[in-house]
């Protein structure tokens, strides 16, 4: 019998809703793990829990250990939740832990399908007989969110601070996203990239993307592409989705604009996301789209779709592409019965979406 290939994944349930949809990820991976057995292609996973997040920071004064990065460095993965609650401030929780991780592993490629499912109705009504289908490709390490800046001048007291926060672009940061997005568009239907900027308003760094972007798409003549500002590009996913397939952004349009499409899909508790360091130097991480949901945590109501979902993206980081396909077509299975959450019009609880899955799965 051949011995399974064991991948070693850190759980990070963090806050929240986190906590239930890892949960139910888990428990949907190893059954997906556990049908291959005897196989020739049989895998397993090994799992280690992390309790990091807002309650061990009101506990120790920390989001993470600081050992914490070290000792997720010896993982294949990272299979992370939602990070945030009411009682810790979210710039301290968000750069605390989940851009900690991102940045300091340098995941800079974050990959957010867009992906209608059967049986959930989309608000838009484009989707009632157009196959629609892209996913956005958000630059995940600098622009934006690079964290440069600061506040001062407090001295001069009330209404006299001043805050300020840089963007920063980088020719090798906007090259090496733009070839992913143009790699991965190669491995589509339609082979098109959409370029989103800003570059009218803002004149440097985003003028720097255009330039990269002009250069490097020069090298992939067999792909289309396309140039389009990021207002223009918000009114384009609801009245021309049909004409979208790799969307390439900075961090910041990527992020509201991934949002965005999710919500057309039908709710930010489909969504999935993998953030890659596509060099493998370090533990890549696969993580919801959806926030810790404060309002519905513990109560069984979360949809684990977009966790189920992310774990499908990290079945094709592993090379199992087949299995990826098998889960994807468990979650079209589960949606197309009605089993739904509340989020998409539903009344099934979270173990309800799970079971749901587990059994499409074995069917």
């Amino acid at each position: 019998m051949t011995a399974p290939r064991t991948f070693r994944i850190a759980a990070v349930p963090a806050d929240g809703v986190g906590k239930e949809v890892v949960a139910a990820g888990r428990a949907v991976l190893d059954a997906l793990a556990e049908d291959s057995r005897g196989s020739e292609d049989a895998f397993a996973f090994a799992w280690e829990e992390f309790p990091w997040g807002c309650e061990y920071y009101e506990r120790t004064g920390k989001m993470i250990d600081d050992d914490g990065l070290d000792r997720l460095k010896e993982f294949d993965a990272i299979y992370f939740g939602a990070v945030g609650w009411p009682t810790v401030p979210d710039h301290i929780s968000l750069w605390g832990l989940r851009l900690k991780i991102c940045q300091s592993f340098d995941q800079w490629a974050n990959v957010r399908p867009v992906h209608f499912l059967p049986g959930i109705t989309s608000p838009l009504r484009k989707a009632d007989d157009t196959e629609l289908d892209w996913v956005v490709v958000r630059e995940n390490s600098e622009g934006e969110y690079a964290g440069l800046g600061g506040r001062n001048l407090s001295g001069r007291g009330q209404g006299g601070e001043v805050a300020v926060q840089s963007a920063l672009f980088t020719e090798v940061g906007c090259e090496r996203i733009m070839r992913f997005a143009f790699d991965l568009a190669r491995t589509r239907t339609r082979r098109k990239v959409s370029s989103v900027t800003k570059s009218n308003a803002q004149q440097y760094g985003m003028v720097l993307w255009d330039d990269v972007f002009k250069r490097v798409a020069a090298d992939y003549p067999d792909v289309e592409t396309e140039s389009v500002l990021v207002d223009a590009m918000s009114a384009k996913f609801v009245l021309r989705p049909e004409d979208l397939s790799v969307v390439v952004a900075s961090n910041l349009n990527a992020d509201i604009l991934s949002d965005l499409g999710s919500a057309l899909a039908g709710s930010l508790g489909l969504a999935a996301s993998a953030n890659l360091n596509p060099e493998r130097r370090f533990p890549s991480m696969f993580e919801p789209v959806h926030g810790s949901a404060p309002d519905i945590a513990g109560q069984g109501l979360a949809n684990p779709i977009g966790a189920v979902g992310s774990a499908a993206l990290m079945l094709e980081h592993f090379g199992l592409a087949d299995q990826a396909a098998r889960l994807h077509r468990a979650i079209e299975a589960t949606t197309a019965a009605g089993v739904l959450t509340r989020d998409v019009g539903g009344t099934a609880s979270t173990e309800d979406v799970t079971k749901a899955l587990i059994d499409a799965l074995n069917a």
